[in-house]
């Protein structure tokens, strides 16, 4: 880890002779992720989560969302254990916040205010976007090419002379100070994440929650993760991905089958005949309708996820556009890749070549599949055994409800068919268990 000696100075300067305190707000906007995609607040050095123990002391903090220039919305601040949360949408946007920290009673006791601000998406479009008219004290960026111009706001007005400071993932600092019109330029030295501050001091006294001050004392953050805008398909993300899709158990010249089925729905028991064809079309013959519907939802899930993908003419699929979302390389459930185009804003994770983690946003509501264990088939090729399905409201993240399936599989000749399906779903209604077993399954014809 490099020197940190500029930002360690600046903070015993604010706060005292404690350095344990070195601390700045910062907020955060993750990519999409787990539940869908949030901007995080963390009281650290950092733009990263810090000492759990401050988290009560920002709580308080408002943020501002603005997806649109000049257009601005509350965001739903919620408290975890070591940071704050608030739900974000896809695209381009910037959150920007609010903390009046309290009084600090040292030898001039002054009150202490946080204004933290994150930005992400198309450089051209952020850009475009205006001041926080709820935020005093503003750090503003415009992204030229390889550089970034950064102004000060001080009552909307730039700030001619004010030094920043930029941050990297290490604690490394550059220094930079603004020129007569309030503007200074960084070229950025490499991808990764960044934090740049700054800060005033105003003669100002008064009463902050029953504390007197004789001084305000400001820091305005900014947290980025470069290069910022879509950067197009990443060689080894790619490659890990593909590895992962190219060890999962499919149906390599699927015939259809067919299987007597019996399962529960709800303490219900049900009995049928399940006919699957070649192209994946589902034919049942049950005499419960509600059964019908859900086990047709889960046979034909079960059959876009085995089914061998393919243009159809023979010709090669076009590669898939993923990049690596973040620089964390040992998750517990893998690195992040994020997928760009689609119909749906999605992410994955991949571990050891497996898909760990699949995640969805689709409007209103996210989708979060995490697989819990696999097996290999006999080519040694992996096939689902357990995983939970998790909705989320796109709005606040709250989490809905949550799914636990697990699975069984048959061998009938070179194909591993399904046996046993649970699915035990969670909600603010209850748990509900429902299952099916199939049995004496039929191939319509033998694979070549």
């Amino acid at each position: 880890m490099r020197l940190r000696h500029l930002f360690l100075l600046l903070m015993v300067w604010a706060l005292g002779e404690s350095t344990a305190q070195a601390h700045f707000l910062f907020v955060r906007i993750r990519p999409p992720a787990e539940a869908g995609r949030f901007a995080e607040v963390y009281f650290s050095e950092q733009a990263e989560a810090g000492d759990p123990r401050f988290v009560d002391k920002v709580a308080h903090t408002r943020l501002w969302l603005q997806k649109a220039p000049g257009a601005f919305e509350p965001l739903k601040v919620f408290k975890a254990s070591d940071r704050l949360r608030a739900a974000v949408p896809a695209g381009t946007v910037s959150v920007a916040g609010r903390c009046d920290y309290g009084v600090l009673p040292r030898a001039v006791p002054f009150l202490l205010r946080h204004y933290p601000k994150a930005i992400s998406g198309d450089p051209a479009e952020l850009n475009r976007l205006k001041p926080c008219k709820e935020v005093p004290f503003e750090l503003m960026a415009t992204i030229e090419g390889e550089k970034i111009h950064f102004v000060a706001l001080g009552g909307g007005k730039p700030m001619p002379g004010v030094v920043f400071h930029t941050v990297d993932s290490d604690l490394f600092n550059e220094k930079l100070t603004a020129d007569a019109e309030g503007r200074a330029t960084w070229k950025v030295p490499y991808p990764g994440t960044f934090s740049v501050y700054t800060s005033r001091v105003r003669n100002e006294a008064g009463v902050y929650d029953g504390r007197k001050y004789q001084e305000v004392r400001e820091f305005a953050t900014l947290a980025f993760t470069w290069p910022l805008g879509a950067r197009g398909a990443d060689p080894e993300a790619v490659k890990l991905f593909e590895e992962a899709l190219a060890s999962r158990a499919v149906w390599k010249d699927f015939p259809g089958f067919t299987a007597d089925v019996e399962g529960k729905l709800d303490g219900r028991p049900f009995r049928g005949k399940v006919t699957v064809s070649a192209d994946g079309t589902v034919q049942l013959k049950t005499k419960q309708r509600e059964a019908e519907s859900w086990l047709r939802d889960q046979l034909e899930s079960i059959i876009l996820h085995r089914a061998a993908r393919g243009t159809g003419d023979g010709t090669p699929r076009a590669k898939p556009v993923l990049r690596f979302a973040d620089n964390e390389e040992d998750h517990p459930l893998g690195r992040l890749l994020v997928f760009e185009g689609g119909r749906f804003a999605s992410s994955y994770r991949v571990r050891d070549k497996q898909i760990t983690v699949v995640n969805r946003q689709m409007g209103k509501q996210n989708m979060t599949i995490t697989v819990i264990d696999n097996e290999r088939n006999v080519e040694g090729n992996y096939l689902p055994r357990s995983y939970v399905v998790q909705y989320w409201d796109a709005a606040t993240g709250a989490l809905q409800r949550a799914e636990t399936v697990m699975e069984k599989w048959t061998r009938v000749g070179k194909l591993n068919l399904p046996e046993t399906h649970t699915v035990t779903s969670a909600s603010g209604t209850g748990l509900s268990v429902r299952s099916f077993t199939l049995s004496n399954h039929s191939l319509q014809r033998s694979p070549r």
